[in-house]
């Protein structure tokens, strides 16, 4: 494994993504087409759409010169990716992604913003002169914060903003630019994928498989206990491997070097300091609270980080032309981070328009079947692992697969808290890994940390983890969970 890692190299991030695409487009002349029927349904007052069991029926492709090239709408027959429909892939993922990709740029902007006032530099350095003789005191409360967000409110891509301020924090406490971004990633990722409370993981699927919200949580916590421990493990010993011994480090030629403005100093603090930090975290939190209560998605809290920057320029006191000057620097920090999205989502897009996903869904739930219970449940942990390439979206996959997974367990004698437990873990810790999750995606190109560099890191985690949860399940599959 160390050898294939260490030979591990990816093209640019642009690249990759593009070849990703064209391989599934090839592969939408291979898998044949079908698709479910699918119903709308009431949840907890919001329409979903979801998958009819049992209503699966193959569609024959249509081929021709004309399709090949340009694409052709047939009524009764789906249609491969043709060369146009494979270079629009990309415009049609950032159009979808467009209020994720939007939200990326204006929380950029907004926090150079903040950052450009020295109110960042200021507590930073604060924090730092604290713990700078117990760096790994800090780090776990970083650590602590970031899971316990993840697992019980679900967050993740509300902390792209704090990106800047973990690297500056690593780097001052003598570790790496991947230990930065780790402070974040993987309490995350667990957090999100233990889904203790997780509203859009847990308890979507609880509402699909027709559990009462937040039961089951027992062993959830347990899970989310063992995971955490080992993770926070994980990423200290890497830690003290690189503060030991640089060369350790899988960035080893990374000189780590932050714009000057980004690195902490011994800057006087003010009043104003302290009213744009308070409002900031105010208002963040409002955003926050209003996400969990009031239904707000990515366009709400984009107006909410607008408000937030607006704020930060009328107590500033800087000028229009200082103030836009640094909104428009955030904006052009993200521009590669928020493309990546885009990227991504071009994936999701050309399996969408073929009429594949349904396809694999069928034959998984078919293999499945024919599994001892014991066994299927470890299957229906891969198949949601591996669906979660082809569609990243927590919710969205939860209304492609639950559907399913329910009579599914049903079938085979699975409890379906169990199944939603197979489905939280399959969705959650594949999050840390697969290049088609545009929210990791973007974090690392605002760390600059390239992604072979992040899968070779965090690949050895991911293993231990999948079998903590494959063994989570076995104990569930026996205890009737």
């Amino acid at each position: 494994m160390k050898k294939f890692l260490s030979k591990l190299s990816i093209p640019h991030v642009f690249i990759f993504l593009s070849g990703i695409i064209l391989f599934c487009s090839i592969l939408t002349y291979i898998i044949p087409s079908g698709k479910y029927e699918r119903s709308t349904k009431i949840y907890n007052h919001i329409e979903q759409t979801v998958i009819v069991s049992g209503s699966y029926k193959e569609i024959p492709k249509h081929f021709s010169v004309k399709g090949l090239i340009l694409g052709a709408n047939v009524e009764g027959k789906a249609s491969p990716t043709s060369l146009l429909g494979l270079f629009s892939s990309i415009p049609k993922g950032m159009n979808q992604a467009a209020s994720l990709i939007f939200f990326i740029f204006i929380i950029g902007a907004v926090f150079n913003l903040i950052q450009h006032t020295g109110t960042v530099n200021v507590f930073v350095y604060k924090l730092l002169k604290k713990f700078r003789k117990s760096p790994a005191v800090l780090t776990f409360i970083l650590y602590t914060a970031f899971a316990l967000a993840a697992t019980f409110l679900g967050m993740g891509a509300e902390f792209i903003p704090l990106i800047p301020i973990l690297l500056m924090l690593s780097k001052e406490m003598g570790y790496d630019r991947l230990f930065g971004v780790s402070i974040l990633l993987i309490p995350e990722g667990i957090g999100w994928s233990t889904a203790i409370t997780n509203p859009f993981t847990v308890q979507i699927a609880q509402q699909i498989a027709e559990l009462p919200i937040g039961s089951g949580m027992g062993l959830r916590v347990i899970m989310f206990l063992v995971c955490f421990v080992l993770g926070f493990a994980f990423l200290m010993l890497y830690g003290k491997k690189v503060k030991k011994d640089k060369l350790k480090s899988i960035m080893p030629d990374d000189e780590f070097i932050l714009e000057q403005e980004f690195s902490p100093n011994d800057t006087s603090f003010t009043k104003r300091h302290l009213w744009i930090a308070f409002t900031s975290l105010v208002l963040f939190g409002l955003i926050l609270y209003a996400v969990q209560t009031m239904g707000w998605g990515l366009i709400e809290m984009t107006g909410g980080f607008f408000t937030v920057g607006l704020i930060t320029i009328l107590i500033s006191g800087m000028s229009g032309e200082e103030s836009m000057q640094a909104f428009i620097k955030g904006l052009q920090i993200m521009i590669v981070p928020a493309l990546i999205v885009g990227f991504a989502r071009g994936i999701q897009v050309v399996l969408q328009e073929s009429l594949v996903i349904d396809t694999i869904l069928f034959n998984a739930a078919s293999l499945l079947q024919e599994m001892p219970k014991m066994v299927a449940v470890e299957g229906m942990y891969f198949f949601q692992t591996f669906l979660n390439f082809f569609i990243p979206s927590a919710s969205g996959q939860a209304m492609v697969s639950m559907p399913l997974m329910v009579p599914l367990a049903d079938l085979l004698g699975i409890t379906r808290q169990t199944a939603v437990l197979a489905f939280t873990s399959g969705d959650g810790f594949s999050n840390m890994i697969i290049p088609t999750n545009g929210v990791l995606m973007a974090i690392l190109g605002i760390a600059v940390v390239p992604f072979e560099k992040w899968f070779k890191f965090v690949l050895p985690l991911f293993i231990i983890l999948s079998i903590i949860a494959a063994i989570f399940l076995s104990v569930a599959v026996a205890i009737e969970y």
